[in-house]
């Protein structure tokens, strides 16, 4: 029998102990929740345990046996729900925390969406006139989501995940009246040709922040709060369906305000955010006192020298990684918009790749790495490549149908909106299917099933005629290309919490949702560069679906290659049962099951 001490829940630098439960077991193995001796009459509101984890080759006598599938058994109290496991909600206050916290999964995709909806209002009003400017606007925003998220999640594991979601709102909707307000600069001022646009982009660029703190420390607050079992099965599946939700609902309220004047939708916005991190402030429990004299306790010493932050946070491995990821970025959209002959596009490409060598460097040397390269193998790197390949033909999928329904077929933001809404039911009854095949068949079938819905999707785009009818390749794209979306993400993140070892199995949900986010903006500055080699000038209709089609070719090659590599890992696939997987994170570190639940059950949009 191996026996661990009492598991401690750390967060917000703070220690609290898991609440009382008479059994908790699976049929591989075994894990009895007993009452900590120490603490024996403390059962309702603080309530130790102690974790037995018994293996295949241990005293059958000591496993409650159970028959039933519902691992969630509860004593003669209602232990419904619990925050950091500490204190019971109320119905009504679970339910608002919920609402609350499951924003960190709609208002996110809110923020791409209610741009991409009004773009060619916007760029209209900003004085954007080149094809690679529009890209720029939807690119910054992803660049900065996927390039901050590692980051932000060790910051709400030092200073407190209520703290990083609120900040997070707060963050967000500054930025979003920023860029309302960007309509007053004048379109071209004595500093600089372009102005107005400059602010737009520079408030669209620091809003990806803002969600880049709210998603993984939302997701952490529901991972904490409720213990293993349906109940947080299906609070993590209504979670991951807010992201398709959201793609709809944030174009259709968009597109309402942009019928009097496109900044009241980012203003509107703001109040929104501003609304939720005020709700949040209150419905949101803070994490409970720690016990004072705990041996266990987080070493608050480390929170006193900037040596010791420092070495906590990974500044340095976060400043070299983050800036080499944007300046690849950044080189890659420029050489769009300015062109690779000017010396500093190539410059930038340079600084950024050596940024990402030293960010390796310094990794392998870090006290506490933010991506532990022992983690890492050829496995992982297949696997990321797949998903950045994927989700790279989402993005230029996903910017350019939008463009095709208004500048092509002369689509209203609101017509366009109703156009794209089968993605909602699609998006919907792939997450349901995909939790219902992917035990029985495994996650590497699904992972190549789902690149070739990425492929075969936006090859109906690729090549549907401008007066073809909607109904045609155009609406079997959107149903078919989002099965793509919510079949890869926990496909890719169950392939990878096999190739880690147990004690790196929260790092497979950050380094996934990382790539789908970045890879989908660097895609989109790649595409908008082959729109330009091939459009001809855009003077004509044709010449503008030339260009839409060359971006649309390099998302067919993505998707191609993807699926390519998928085949890979169905051929060779060892991947373990559901089952197994889910014992794995049990009876793992104190964490892994919340990342868990994130990637098995989010829908991404």
């Amino acid at each position: 029998m191996v026996s661990r001490p009492s598991p401690k829940a750390r967060r917000g630098g703070q220690t609290s102990e898991p609440p009382h439960f008479e059994t908790l077991q699976q049929s591989t193995v075994g894990m009895i929740w007993e009452p900590s001796a120490t603490h024996a009459n403390r059962h309702r509101d603080d309530a130790p345990v102690s974790i037995r984890t018994i293996g295949s080759d241990s005293n059958a006598g000591e496993v409650i046996a159970s028959s039933g599938s519902d691992i969630e058994k509860r004593s003669e109290h209602d232990q419904r729900t619990y925050f950091f496991f500490g204190k019971p909600m109320s119905i009504a206050h679970e339910l608002a925390f919920f609402l609350v916290v499951s924003t960190a999964n709609f208002t996110p995709h809110s923020g791409f969406h209610q741009t991409l909806c009004i773009l060619q209002l916007i760029a209209a009003d900003l004085g954007a006139t080149h094809p690679a400017q529009l890209v720029w606007l939807m690119a910054g925003y992803g660049l900065t989501v996927g390039t901050f998220i590692l980051l932000a999640g060790r910051l709400g594991d030092i200073y407190g995940y209520k703290r990083l979601f609120l900040v997070g709102n707060v963050w967000f909707a500054f930025f979003s009246l920023l860029a309302g307000f960007s309509i007053f600069v004048p379109i071209k001022t004595s500093m600089y040709n372009q102005g107005r646009y400059t602010v737009f982009l520079l408030a669209r660029i620091l809003q990806g922040i803002g969600p880049a703190l709210m998603i993984p420390n939302g997701v952490a607050l529901l991972g904490v709060t409720y213990v293993p079992g349906p109940r947080k099965a299906m609070l993590f599946a209504i979670f991951g369906a807010m992201a398709p939700a959201s793609a709809i609902i944030s174009p259709a309220i968009t597109s309402l305000f942009a019928l009097v004047w496109w900044p009241y939708a980012f203003w509107a916005f703001a109040i929104a955010l501003i609304g939720v991190a005020l709700a949040g402030l209150y419905v949101i429990p803070d994490p409970p006192i720690v016990i004072e004299g705990d041996e266990d306790n987080i070493d608050r010493t480390r929170h006193q020298g900037f040596i010791n932050l420092c070495a906590e946070l990974d500044v340095l491995g976060a400043l070299t990684g983050v800036s080499g990821l944007v300046l690849i970025s950044v080189a890659l959209n420029q050489g769009s918009l300015a062109g690779w002959q000017n010396v500093y596009v190539p410059l930038l490409l340079v600084s950024g790749v050596l940024l990402c060598a030293i960010f390796v460097f310094i990794e392998r040397r870090a006290r506490k790495p933010l991506i532990p390269l022992e983690a890492l193998n050829v496995g992982v790197g297949f696997v990321l490549a797949a998903v950045a390949c994927g989700w790279g033909c989402f993005g230029i999928y996903v910017f350019y149908i939008w463009e095709f329904y208004e500048v092509l077929r002369g689509a209203s933001p609101l017509l366009a909106t109703a156009w794209h809404s089968p993605i909602f039911i699609s998006g919907i009854a792939a997450a349901l299917t995909t939790g219902f095949i992917i035990h029985r068949v495994g996650p590497a079938a699904v992972m190549a099933l789902a690149l070739l819905a990425f492929t075969i999707g936006i090859t109906l785009i690729a090549t549907a005629p401008i007066n073809q009818s909607y109904w045609l390749q155009t609406f079997f794209c959107n149903i078919i290309i989002t099965w793509g979306m919510d079949l890869s993400f926990p496909a890719a993140t169950l392939m990878l919490s096999d190739l880690v070892a147990r004690e790196h199995q929260g790092i497979a949900a950050s380094l996934v949702t990382t790539v789908v986010n970045y890879s989908g903006a660097l895609s989109l500055g790649v595409a908008g560069a082959v729109e330009i080699y091939v459009n001809g000038g855009g003077q004509t209709p044709e010449d503008i679906l030339n260009g839409y089609r060359g971006a649309w070719y390099l998302g067919i090659g993505l998707g191609a290659t993807g699926f390519l590599i998928s085949l890979v890992f169905l051929f060779e696939d060892k991947t373990p049962s559901i089952a197994a997987v889910y014992v794995e994170y049990v009876a793992g570190s104190s964490g892994a099951y919340d990342q868990f639940g994130l990637t098995f059950f989010q829908t991404q949009m």
